[in-house]
């Protein structure tokens, strides 16, 4: 192609995020691929919900943060709990995902019935068992974030099972990674 040729490409329709509505703005989002959690409190009132948003933020301190929708019941829940737990998804998991996801499940304890979870060493929140990885934290400090609040935590301990692939999601879809010839195990 000269500098002069256009490529052949269908023109893409740009949107303005002032004036978008938030299902196009979703689909544009959802071009990032990103890992699936299940956030988790413990204490007198257990939760959990499933969370795409998380990520980590500093290693000195080590803090990481989720991001909460303001009208998720687990906004208010995480706010009063001070701890939470983070426990990130194998590819064997995506009915934990879609199961904390589930506005219907049981709500308290009940609700970790019908998962394999174990206790924190620290805080005692629900980790879920087998998955990936597993942070405790305290909550460092929560910040306005639009129609989500992001809550910031402080690493009290971290874990990591090596022997499985992360659960990913993108475009409104569950991923898994496919391992290329010659990957290192």
């Amino acid at each position: 192609m000269t500098v002069d040729e256009e490529p052949d490409v269908k023109p893409q329709r740009t949107i303005a995020a002032a004036t978008t509505d938030s299902k196009a703005l979703r689909r544009v989002y959802g071009a990032f691929a990103t890992g699936v959690t299940v956030v988790t409190v413990g204490g007198e009132t257990p939760h959990g919900m499933t969370a795409n948003s998380f990520t980590a933020v500093s290693l000195d301190p080590p803090l990481l943060l989720v991001c909460v929708g303001r009208t998720a019941m687990m906004h208010s829940i995480l706010g009063e709990a001070g701890e939470f737990g983070v426990s990130v998804l194998t590819t064997r998991q995506e009915s934990v995902a879609r199961y904390f996801a589930d506005a219907r499940r049981p709500l308290g304890a009940e609700q970790f019935d019908r998962v394999d979870w174990q206790p924190g060493p620290l805080t005692g929140v629900p980790l879920i068992t087998g998955a990936q990885a597993h942070f405790e934290c305290q909550v460092w400090d929560a910040y306005d974030g639009g129609d989500h609040t992001i809550f910031v935590g402080r690493l009290l301990s971290a874990q990591r099972q090596p022997d499985d692939e992360a659960l990913l999601f993108m475009s409104g879809r569950f991923h898994q990674l496919e391992r290329q010839m010659g990957d290192v195990a």
